[in-house]
């Protein structure tokens, strides 16, 4: 398993991250799409054997169920693993009625929430804690602060931050340069051929101030893996099937022609639609690591072949040419003229 550096800073993390996402028993979105805990363990063992060990949850998932699976079968393997969590949602879940103090990105709010994470995980620090969505309700400054006082605290080591929109993320480099305090290392983004907004703004700050990229959702809610079929409804028990709202993003023209020319390319070489996709993606240079979540053992070792693909120029072409978004304006009119 190669390991890359996370942007500037000296965290290395595995090309593959394991995404805790689908493990953990939910009440909530994840009703319906998580592995059991049996199922979980097994997956994790794979993992971290596959060299795997990057893993990164958030203390919303299955309502903290995640974390606290996690903590369980980390006992006697923290060590070997570099251990990635988040803050900004509720642990009650998304849409639950919680407490002024229970979500956001207040002082108080993120003192609490990874005290609670820390718990739920059974360990001292976590190696890369990252808010998990923007808050414009808070100063920059004071969400900063508050992680600056977790790395002084020995209970963080990096700090990273997801789902920004491009003025907030320079914003608070900005913030963190001119106040001295910790910057983000890293952002995590959806990013997949079929999800490609993220290379509007995000990528190019990405690139310009060093940050390292996580990319989560890499086969679109699993639309890459081939399953699903035009015309046709979500399978019965795949997260699409629950998930319609998201199963109406993806059904859509362009996406079966991103899907047609990963079957194309798949097929000319003799691989899986996952794995195309995957090995896509770990070939853009800004990325840092892709977060693959598998609720069975045989979805990670689908998962695992990326790594043994090797995509010819002519076929990054193809699916560049399939996935490229219009991109509007001014990357339109820029990219007239000049790259963007």
């Amino acid at each position: 398993m190669e390991h890359r550096q996370l942007g500037r800073s000296g965290l290395r993390v595995s090309l593959l991250s394991f995404g805790a996402m689908t493990i953990g028993e939910s009440q909530g979105f994840m009703k319906g799409v998580t592995s059991t805990e049996g199922e979980a363990r097994r997956v994790l063992d794979r993992a971290l054997d596959a060299g795997m060990d990057t893993i990164d949850t958030a203390n919303v998932y299955s309502e903290g169920n995640s974390e606290e699976l996690l903590g369980r079968w980390l006992e006697g393997k923290r060590d070997r693993v570099t251990l990635a969590t988040k803050c900004r949602f509720p642990t009650s879940g998304l849409g639950a009625r919680v407490a002024p103090h229970d979500q956001g990105l207040s002082r108080k709010a993120i003192l609490r929430a990874c005290e609670a994470s820390l718990r739920r995980l059974r360990t001292d620090h976590v190696d890369l804690y990252q808010v998990h969505m923007q808050d414009r309700s808070v100063p920059i400054e004071e969400t900063l602060e508050a992680l600056t006082g977790l790395v002084r605290a020995g209970k963080v080591l990096y700090v990273g931050c997801s789902n920004y929109a491009g003025y907030r993320l320079v914003e608070s480099l900005w913030a963190a340069d001119r106040r001295h305090l910790v910057p983000f290392a890293s952002i995590q983004m959806q990013w997949s051929l079929a999800a490609r907004e993220g290379e509007r703004e995000l990528v190019p700050a990405a690139r310009a101030f060093g940050l390292g990229i996580l990319a989560w959702s890499p086969l679109a809610r699993g639309f890459l893996s081939g399953k699903y079929r035009r015309g046709a409804p979500p399978p019965e028990g795949s997260r699409l099937s629950v998930w319609q709202d998201t199963w109406k993003m993806f059904d859509n023209d362009r996406c079966w022609r991103v899907l047609d020319a990963v079957e194309a390319v798949a097929g000319r070489i003799g691989s899986t639609p996952s794995a195309v996709s995957l090995a896509w993606l770990v070939g853009r240079p800004e990325l840092s690591s892709v977060i693959v979540g598998a609720r069975t053992v045989a979805q990670l070792e689908e998962n695992l072949q990326a790594l043994t693909v090797k995509l010819a120029p002519e076929d990054v072409a193809e699916l560049d040419r399939a996935s490229t978004p219009d991109w509007g304006y001014p990357q339109n009119f820029i990219g007239a003229r000049e790259p963007w």
